[in-house]
């Protein structure tokens, strides 16, 4: 084998780790500006875990460099534990406490806009929901769907974007999809039937039409930005609930691995790929983290906003127990996809 074939292979593999390091340092660096804005003492600031590289002290914080490039933190005074110091996190107001806790998914979310008005930016034209002709030997438009059609839901989902197109057609559970078009200003529904294509053991519907694009202007462009991100929000909503109500079960969950195997294939397919990826995976990272989930910063988030509408604390045993609780069981769901992601690779 050589040289060039194994890099081939390899780049891809690194562009991807790099790629999730740099999510991670975005969500923590929002919680670093955060607490700095607040007065909060930050005791170390790190990038990647495991043994150091180097480190150096600024101030207060001693900013470090580690070995592994999976994870990195933010901690800060009187987080966890009481503290006197004046600058400690559990000295600061409730407001103050939310806005840090807070402040990792937010950037999280702003990358993931960031990227999507950078790719909308990039195109020549700004996906419409508008049909505009199909492939050849199209099956939806013998079933029905015609050129000029604008798509407005599939299978009870509404539909503003090409991307929600995306979504409907991946979640049908069949080749027969209930569509609710807009032609010559009238509503028409239609039972639109399309081929099956596998993958990885499962039956996928093949989007076999292509959709009109609309001439780029500044407004356009943070109007479909808005729209789009609106649609990944929604995208991740509804895996959440496809997976509790049992339309995916947690073979079909990826973990690090599995999220690593995806990244670097789309990086060999293209950067448009890799960054339209990298957009969803932000946004679904930063909503996650928000979720009320014992050990996220979701359930920190609504501790605090317990003890301002309540006015007491929850008893620091009783906050231990439930967030140790929370990171075995997260731990527990981890080892089980990863575990999931390894066999699927072999």
């Amino acid at each position: 084998m050589s040289i060039s074939s194994v890099w081939g292979s390899v780049y891809p593999i690194i562009i991807a780790i790099l790629f999730f390091e740099f999510i991670i340092l975005i969500h923590e660096g929002g919680h670093f500006v955060a607490a700095k804005l607040m007065k909060i003492k930050v005791n170390e600031f790190s990038i990647g875990m495991g043994p150091k590289v180097f480190s150096f002290k600024k101030g207060d914080t001693k900013y470090s460099l580690r070995w592994l490039p999976l994870g990195g933190y933010c901690a800060m005074e009187g987080e966890d534990e009481d503290s006197e110091d004046s600058g400690s996190f559990s000295k600061k107001s409730v407001p103050a406490r939310m806005f840090v806790v807070a402040a990792g998914a937010i950037m999280n979310l702003i990358l993931g806009f960031v990227i999507i008005a950078c790719l909308i930016s990039s195109q020549d034209l700004i996906g419409t929901t508008t049909v505009a002709k199909f492939a050849d030997s199209a099956s939806s438009s013998e079933s029905g769907l015609q050129a000029g059609d604008t798509i407005k839901s599939i299978d009870g989902m509404r539909v503003y974007t090409a991307t929600d197109i995306q979504t409907g057609l991946s979640r049908s559970p069949d080749e027969t999809v209930q569509m609710v078009v807009e032609r010559d200003g009238e509503q028409v529904n239609l039972d639109v039937i399309f081929a099956m294509t596998e993958y990885e053991g499962k039956q996928y519907i093949n989007m076999d039409f292509f959709l009109f694009g609309e001439e780029k202007t500044v407004s356009g462009v943070l109007k479909n930005s808005c729209q789009v991100f609106v649609s990944f929000t929604r995208m991740v909503f509804l895996s959440v609930h496809d997976l509790i109500f049992g339309r995916f079960g947690l073979s079909d969950i990826s973990g690090p691995i599995g999220a690593v195997s995806v990244v670097s294939t789309a990086v060999k397919v293209s950067y448009y790929s890799m960054f339209r990826i990298m957009a969803l995976l932000t946004i679904n990272i930063g909503l996650f983290n928000l979720f009320p989930i014992p050990a996220l910063d979701g359930w920190r988030f609504f501790m605090l906003l317990g003890e301002g509408v309540f006015r007491r604390k929850l008893p620091a045993k009783w906050e231990y127990a439930i967030n140790a609780t929370g990171l075995v069981l997260l731990l527990g769901l981890m080892v089980v996809v990863t575990f999931s992601d390894i066999t699927k690779l072999f």
